[in-house]
């Protein structure tokens, strides 16, 4: 595959850049809005647009991703890659819900973030297996895109709990 020297990237392969020129790989937890791009497809509820959202509803979203992630799992074919990766991505798919939940009963404000961190570290590493799924052509590219999106969306949620949480026990 030829690379674009321009971009220093593969043909199809995402900026992972911000408008500022800022990467995700050296973010500060200001990862994204969970806005959506207007030429983008919604797979969002409308429950779940407003500017907040309660945390029954990213509970749900989250139990949502952990169960299409699974559905993703199963797809893929039995190859010795596909193995790995689905060995990884069952674990990693599932527990941002879990930890979230486990931080809504969080016994102290550090401990709730605490929690947050766990579930956005999972959430990511889940977004890395997928993508290798997509680039490595395990499955095809137009079955990941919602559920991509839908982790970059997730990510930048937890991110943006995780920052307003820890904003609020500084003085």
């Amino acid at each position: 595959m030829a690379i674009d020297q321009r971009l220093n990237r593969l043909p199809g392969q995402r900026d992972w850049s911000n408008a500022t020129g800022n990467s995700i790989a050296n973010c500060e937890l200001n990862i994204a809005n969970c806005k959506m791009e207007k030429n983008q497809t919604c797979v969002v509820p409308l429950s779940c647009r407003s500017d907040s959202m309660n945390p029954t509803e990213l509970a749900d979203r989250l139990l949502d991703y952990s169960a299409r992630v699974g559905k993703v799992n199963d797809a893929l074919p039995r190859k010795r890659l596909a193995n790995h990766i689905a060995s990884q991505l069952v674990r990693c798919g599932t527990a941002p819900g879990s930890h979230y939940e486990e931080g809504c009963a969080a016994e102290s404000r550090a401990d709730f973030v605490h929690k947050l961190r766990l579930s956005l570290k999972e959430i990511r590493e889940s977004g890395y297996w997928l993508r290798l799924i997509a680039r490595s052509a395990l499955l095809p590219q137009s079955r990941m895109s919602k559920l991509l999106n839908e982790c970059e969306q997730l990510s930048g949620i937890l991110g943006k709990s995780i920052f307003t949480a820890s904003s609020k026990t500084k003085p």
